[in-house]
């Protein structure tokens, strides 16, 4: 396989959307000019039916490195998935059975293909499930592995530190979730692997192991977060991302509902925008450019790379003629609140969409309450403010986003 050094793909491989690279940016620009066939991979665990657009910046890497001839590897944690990443929880994850893992992966491969050229001809994309390993491992092999890593290692995470001050309990199973990711590493003899910046403690332990069973430097790419205004990240755990299988609408939509703060790393991180693409946008941002504008070009950029071109023209199309006068932008403001959690009619008459609560109730009762660009049917169903992504709120002719404020 000829590898390529186009060095305008190594350097977005190198700063777009990085985080930081361990042990350094020069030692991974180094390896990918030296010529050298390398093998990268990033682990998607099936912890729910879908992906979601937080995958895409992690996958984008996988893309460059394909592009340039590497050998990726999109590695499915379809055994892990069973016992939960416990990176930034504060309580333990629910584990699952290895029928619901199944069924959440179906999707996994033709959702990932919209943005990796998978079935690449010249140089395909190899996809594995780590049950293929670690369902085989036996207790003496899983003894011999955790003896590598130490317990103070383990209370250094800070959700651990976390439930510990709070005394709430940390499983030993939990404590088994990074071991078994550096194991993927040992068993795929990898070069780099990709993931996002909170793992960053599961892809040092698969540095450390694969140091010391194979004695070979694996490289750490860390991609950054899209995180709500508060500094929240968005993720199927927190329950306020968009999915993959969302509708074109619904994807529009959802962006249109990011805060001002969020739409430059937007562009960064989740589409295939250049860097200077990305400063282009940031300086018409600052020049003073209605933001309105640059977040209209932000969902459609997004919804077609995830679904195409037409679907994106529609679902513009459908936000303009429901959100917008047909002549002019209209702003959509925002409003935020303290409290983190809060039922639907309390929260009309919180933002003023309601006078009282029994009208909130009517208005919801009427259909005339939407969420997101769904109808609410539960006058009093209850809005996770503080992790969830921008609210938009629409109630008659009235148009809010709602964000939480601590």
């Amino acid at each position: 396989m000829e590898i390529r050094k186009d060095p305008e793909i190594i350097e977005r491989i190198l700063e777009k959307g990085v985080e930081q690279v361990l042990p350094s940016k020069e030692a991974l620009k180094s390896l990918l000019e030296s010529g050298k066939r390398i093998k990268i991979y990033q682990g998607f665990d099936p912890t729910a039916d879908t992906l979601h657009i937080g995958h895409t910046v992690g996958m984008r890497k996988l893309e460059d490195f394909r592009k340039l001839g590497h050998h990726v590897i999109f590695l499915v944690g379809d055994f892990t998935a069973r016992i939960g990443d416990p990176s930034d929880k504060t309580s333990a994850r629910q584990m699952l059975t290895k029928e619901q893992v199944e069924e959440n992966m179906k999707l996994y491969k033709e959702q990932a293909s919209r943005i990796i050229d998978i079935d690449n001809k010249e140089n395909p994309v190899e996809v594995l499930y780590n049950s293929e390993w670690l369902e085989k491992l036996n207790f003496g092999d899983i003894i011999q592995l955790a003896s590598k890593f130490t317990v103070q290692q383990m209370i250094k995470r800070d959700m651990f530190r976390k439930r510990l001050e709070i005394n709430k309990p940390i499983y030993i199973s939990e404590f088994m979730y990074p071991i078994m990711q550096g194991y993927d590493c040992v068993m795929m003899n990898v070069d780099v692997e990709v993931g996002g910046n909170d793992q960053l403690f599961n892809m040092l332990a698969g540095r450390d192991l694969i140091m010391s069973e194979l004695n070979k430097e694996k490289i750490v790419l860390a991609g950054k977060l899209l995180a709500t205004s508060d500094g929240t990240k968005m993720g199927k755990s927190e329950g306020n991302m968009i999915k993959m299988n969302d509708t074109p609408e619904e994807i529009f939509g959802k962006v249109m509902a990011f805060t001002d703060s969020m739409i430059i790393s937007g562009f960064e991180i989740l589409t295939n925008s250049t860097m200077q693409e990305v400063a282009n946008y940031k300086q018409r941002l600052e020049s003073g450019e209605n933001p309105m504008a640059l977040k209209k070009e932000l969902a459609h950029m997004i919804t077609s790379e995830i679904t195409s071109e037409e679907e994106a023209d529609k679902a513009q199309e459908y936000f303009e003629s429901v959100f917008q006068n047909k002549e002019q932008n209209v702003e959509i403001p925002e409003k935020s609140i303290d409290k983190e959690e809060i039922p639907l009619n309390e929260l009309l008459v919180n933002i003023e969409f309601a006078s009282s609560k029994s009208e909130a109730k009517r208005l919801v009762d009427q259909g005339a309450v939407k969420i997101n660009d769904q109808k609410a049917t539960q006058f009093n169903q209850i809005l996770n403010i503080k992790n969830s992504q921008p609210l938009m709120i629409r109630a008659g002719r009235k148009l809010c986003t709602v964000t939480y404020r601590s």
